[in-house]
């Protein structure tokens, strides 16, 4: 009993036991938008996670700006956007084409502020996403990320980790399914100690699913496992 116990652990924390989902991203129309803040350096995330889709057999689009969500041909053959654009705008029209694409069952993923800092006045994409950057106390420090939800298939194998990049604080919403958190020490902004922030969660909009992992600020960043297998793991999810 105790070798198929280790047997079946390996195969889950392994990419042995992940490559098996990773295959159903075969065929898959995805559609990678990246522009926006150039400080997040969002053209070596698109071309990151393009490179490994590819690698999957998906049929990948790479596009810069948003014009495209206002493309009905594209938007209406996709299985999931995946998206890295910090602040910028986008038009009614674009938003529009975005918001009714993830509402009728295209799935949505990104990180940091690719996702979870665009588009600033825009409360419908923000309702959308389920949470808003505010602020990173302290710029870059060193902090944990606790896993919260360790049967998921997104985080199952993955243990708590600590990295040295910027804590992101966000305005929630509290309909998220949560995978992964992070405390505040207090250490910058003495009245948020102890305030438990998510780091990683999925949730629905209409009939899309929505991935978030909030890490992402550098591409170093991308290069720690656990950040790269959750980002992995979550388009998976989304795209199904």
């Amino acid at each position: 009993m105790n070798k198929i116990y280790c047997l079946l652990f390996f195969l889950i924390t392994t990419n042995v036991f992940s490559q098996n989902d990773f295959n159903n991203l075969k065929g898959k129309k995805i559609l990678v938008v990246y522009g926006g803040w150039e400080g997040h350096q969002p053209k070596v995330f698109a071309e990151k996670i393009t490179k490994w889709l590819l690698d999957q057999k998906a049929e990948v689009k790479l596009v810069k700006g948003t014009s495209i969500y206002t493309d009905s041909n594209v938007m209406n053959d996709l299985d999931l956007i995946i998206q890295h654009i910090t602040m910028s705008k986008m038009s009614p029209l674009e938003t529009k084409g975005l918001i009714s694409a993830i509402a009728r069952g295209v799935g949505l993923a990104g990180c940091h502020g690719g996702l979870g800092d665009s588009f600033r006045d825009n409360t419908e994409y923000q309702y959308m996403v389920g949470g808003q950057f505010v602020k990173h106390p302290g710029g870059q420090v060193t902090y944990t990320v606790n896993i919260e939800s360790r049967n998921d298939p997104i985080t199952v194998g993955v243990k708590d980790f600590s990295l040295h990049t910027e804590q992101y604080y966000m305005h929630i919403d509290p309909n998220l399914e949560v995978l992964a958190s992070t405390k505040f020490s207090g250490i910058h902004d003495s009245w948020i100690k102890g305030a438990v922030v998510p780091v990683v969660w999925k949730k629905l909009y209409g009939k899309g699913r929505v991935f978030y992992n909030s890490i992402g600020h550098s591409k170093e960043t991308f290069e720690i496992p656990e950040v790269w297998t959750l980002i992995k793991r979550g388009v998976v999810w989304a795209a199904k």
